[in-house]
């Protein structure tokens, strides 16, 4: 016990974060990779494996087979533990279990438990993440009803469960797996299936941070208590994702070729629902992906690199880095205080805003340039399959089953670098620096 407690002690939160994730990535593997996982009971191969599983726990939902008709039911249910883990976070179940055991957390695992979900307050942290269960068990079990419902028509009850339960967790884990092959093409009609991945999906993809910032405000609002306003990250989140998704979709409405015999409502149903699974990283899609125009593949590509919002279960730079971004240019442009809605956003934000935005920007030119030397593919899928597994979403141009070895290889180290996040791997590589105890003389050097 002493001897674990000193390796927990050597290393930093960032660390132990990073190497959670691996853990379980790897474990994940082991088990995919056997063959009580597979239809066919054979083993598969520990690379695609590690794929899916990589896919798993970053939520992204990229796949090289079929999930449906390749994994037995055990396997299908272990990738769902594995993209529930991921979506929430690890730390939640460790965090909760020790509430449930009565076990007191150190102040290390209330760091790393913190970093996990982008920061949520030290102090009533227990707190936040029964909240975050609550909140994921009300959507998740509320989605799978009714979309166990809905399958009943077509299904065994015992099964329609399962497809609830399954695609319930994956939408609100913005996972976008799912057991049918297409995804949900086939019910691209369908305004209860459609509305119901876009309730739960957004749900997920705002964040734990908005979802209770809401419902504390819904609450004083109805006993009329004062002061009763929303947070400014609640504010900025909501705004950005209200225009990113409506204009995302109204792009996709506009640039693509429908049929003839599609209704306009369900053109926009269509385009609204694409450009949810982009924004909130879900990764579903009910309608070709591959055979979409390159202005509809390039807002979507811009959608999946925003992604979602801090402490949700989404991937992406976030709504709040871009806004932050783009705050700072405006405000600097016209030489003024980063300011918004009467409140001015701190340097320390303002500085990880940036560092976060230039290190998505890093990644994906690295994994862009390399996929392009090793995969026989348009250079716009390549684009569009590193934004997928960047931003964390699933969606693909349709060569994920055809990659190379290495081409696999990147996307799986991409996809990671998207789910635990560039700052977090940064700080868990250099945290141990150590810092210099001076200063050189500044001196100017000319930019632009």
């Amino acid at each position: 016990m002493n001897r674990a407690s000193s390796i927990w002690k050597k290393f930093t939160p960032y660390q132990l974060i990073v190497l959670g994730y691996l853990l379980i990535t790897v474990i994940g593997a082991f088990l995919l990779s056997l063959p009580i996982s597979s239809a066919k009971g054979v083993y598969q191969s520990f690379l695609d494996a590690l794929f899916l599983a990589t896919s798993g726990i970053s939520t992204t939902g990229l796949t090289v087979v079929d999930v449906g008709s390749y994994y037995s039911l055990f396997g299908q249910i272990v990738l769902m533990g594995i993209f529930q883990i991921g979506g929430i976070g690890y730390m939640t179940f460790i965090v909760f279990m020790m509430y449930l055991l009565g076990v007191k957390t150190s102040i290390k695992t209330s760091i790393v438990a913190k970093e996990s979900l982008a920061g949520a307050n030290a102090e009533l942290f227990k707190k936040f993440f029964r909240a975050v269960l609550l909140y994921t068990f009300i959507f998740e079990f509320s989605g799978a009803v009714i979309l166990a419902l809905f399958w009943m028509k077509e299904y065994s009850v015992k099964y329609s469960i399962y497809l609830g339960i399954f695609h319930s967790i994956s939408a609100f884990c913005t996972a976008g797996f799912s057991v049918f092959p297409g995804s949900l093409m086939k019910y691209q009609h369908s305004t209860l299936v459609n509305i119901t991945i876009i309730v739960v999906s957004l749900a997920g993809g705002i964040g734990f941070f908005v979802l209770k910032d809401l419902n504390i405000y819904v609450i004083k609002k109805f006993k009329r208590q004062y002061p009763c306003r929303l947070t400014l990250h609640t504010k900025i989140v909501l705004i950005v994702t209200f225009i990113v998704i409506l204009v995302g979709a109204m792009v996709i409405f506009l640039s693509e070729t429908w049929p003839k015999a599609m209704s306009n409502y369900g053109k926009m149903l269509t385009s609204l629902f694409q450009a949810v699974s982009a924004s909130t990283t879900d990764g579903f899609n009910t309608i070709d992906i591959g055979k979409m125009s390159a202005v509809s593949l390039t807002t979507i590509m811009f959608l999946m690199f925003v992604g979602a919002s801090p402490g949700s279960t989404g991937g992406g730079i976030k709504t709040t880095t871009l806004a932050i971004v783009l705050i700072f240019l405006y405000s600097e442009l016209r030489e003024r205080r980063s300011n918004v809605f009467k409140r001015e956003i701190s340097d320390r934000c303002i500085r990880d805003a940036i560092v976060v935005f230039s290190c998505f920007m890093l990644a994906a030119f690295s994994a862009i340039t390399i996929l392009t030397i090793t995969e026989k593919a348009s250079y716009i899928q390549i684009l569009f399959e590193t934004y997928s597994a960047l931003g964390n979403t699933g969606l693909s141009a349709g060569i994920t089953s055809n990659l190379s070895k290495i081409g696999r290889l990147v996307l799986i180290i991409t996809m990671f670098i998207g789910r635990v996040g560039p700052l977090v791997i940064a700080y868990a590589i250099l945290s141990n620096t150590k810092q210099l105890d001076f200063r050189y003389p500044k001196e100017d050097v000319f930019v632009g």
